[in-house]
């Protein structure tokens, strides 16, 4: 075998079943010489009479020989056939007996931190497999209780951080409001505003942040486009105020999901293209569908990004050049709760250095039920309006969300479809992606 190449994994029960099998051929061949030598002992005891009295000893030893040799060519046959039945059978009890190991890697597979409340509840003997079971849903049980915990205890300090700074706001705002008061003072409280607005953000991303992360209790049908233009209405003003260009194209991409949630996403990903770009730079935007994906892109030009530098983007209080400090371009959460929201709505993301600087943000979410069909072909659907990128050209097929060298996992999707969703997008990027 050659060196790297990978081992062959043997199932548990096809481990047992060999097992099985080996040990019942080795116990039939044990039967089998036992069982020649204690008829060929007896044999040997045995007197032959022919039609004429007893057979000479030349004879009578052949005749042991040729029924000897029949018992023995008749037995190996009777032990090869009911072996290879003891095989089958063997197969079949062991697929029996490991089900329930089934039952409990499927649900370890279904699990992520918003179906925590699954449990095998497996019934039967009291026998290890079902202490395995019940160990396991115990801890899911101190795992939910943890999340469950986590979550509150972040929802409860930012709603009782609101009050204070709500009040010193309203303090601050009707002594900045005296007309008496001096210049320096006016200075030190249009500070102070701006480090309490600095605040409120990071406390409002703190509850939006465990909003999303309980998931999803009920889902509606939401078009991405329709999200897009609802959060470009309030980023407008801030891209007219820095001087950005805006190129978007916006076509029905129908999901299902919480509207709030995605109109969250959509802004923070536009706030971020906004706030990490540069003079006269350029701001894209488009929504798309493609077989049984809704697609969101968000690009936008800016200072250069290492790709080993992407994954940290998307933790929370995490900065590209600042770890936390230089937060007035924000509290270092709008991406972590992109991540979050894509997550709940278990859909992907996937996030590459633009070349030149800037970045590139794809969010893929399943498609909901739509009336008009979708094209099957990329570039059909692209010389139809749907682009992915502004020079037109096809989308990434898959639904990947982890592109090795910089983008962030946002859902759970198959391996090798996520890494090569990643690989595709970047070959896209480098043939012809947003200059």
């Amino acid at each position: 075998m050659p060196a790297g190449a990978p081992v062959r994994r043997i199932s548990v029960r096809t481990r047992l079943t060999l097992l099985y099998g080996g040990t019942f051929f080795g116990a039939g061949v044990a039967l089998l010489i036992v069982t020649y030598l204690l008829v060929r002992g007896i044999m040997s005891t045995v007197l032959v009479i022919g039609p004429f009295g007893e057979v000479p000893a030349s004879d009578r030893a052949a005749f042991i020989d040729e029924v000897m040799h029949r018992l023995l060519i008749r037995s190996i046959l009777a032990l090869v056939v009911i072996g290879l039945l003891a095989i089958v059978l063997g197969y079949v009890v062991a697929g029996r007996a490991l089900a329930p190991l089934q039952r409990v890697t499927a649900t370890a597979r279904r699990l992520s931190e918003s179906t925590l409340h699954q449990r095998i509840a497996l019934e039967g003997p009291e026998d290890e497999i079902k202490e395995l079971a019940d160990t396991f849903d115990a801890m899911l049980e101190r795992l939910a209780r943890a999340f469950d915990s986590q979550r509150r205890f972040v929802a409860n300090a930012s709603h009782e951080l609101r009050t204070p700074l709500t009040i010193n706001r309203t303090l601050l705002e009707v002594a900045l409001a005296d007309p008496q008061a001096s210049e320096d003072l006016k200075v030190v409280g249009r500070t102070l505003l701006a480090t309490n607005a600095r605040h409120q953000r990071l406390i409002d991303g703190l509850l939006l942040l465990a909003r999303s992360e309980r998931g999803l209790d009920t889902r509606t049908h939401v078009d991405l486009s329709d999200v897009a233009h609802s959060a470009l209405a309030t980023v407008r003003p801030a891209l007219a105020s820095a001087g950005l260009s805006l190129d978007e194209e916006l076509a029905p991409a129908p999901t299902a999901g919480e509207p709030v949630l995605l109109e969250h996403l959509v802004r923070n990903l536009l706030d971020n293209a906004v706030k990490y770009n540069c003079d006269d730079g350029t701001v894209w935007l488009r929504t798309w569908t493609y077989d049984d994906g809704s697609f969101a892109y968000v690009a936008n030009t800016g200072p250069t990004i290492a790709p080993y530098d992407i994954p940290r983007l998307f933790e929370p209080f995490r900065r590209l050049a600042e770890d936390r400090v230089g937060s007035e371009r924000g509290a270092g959460l709008g991406l972590s709760i992109v991540s979050s929201v894509v997550r709940a709505h278990a859909g992907a993301i996937s996030a590459i250095p633009r070349p030149g600087g800037g970045l590139e943000i794809t969010v893929r979410m399943p498609a909901a039920p739509a009336e008009q069909s979708v094209s099957a072909d990329p570039m059909a659907a692209a010389g139809n309006g749907i682009r992915m990128r502004p020079d037109g050209t096809g989308m990434p097929q898959g639904s990947g969300s982890l592109a090795a060298g910089g983008s962030v996992t946002g859902g759970s999707t198959g391996g090798s479809d996520t890494i090569e969703f990643g690989r595709r997008a970047r070959a896209n990027r480098r043939a012809d992606g947003p200059r």
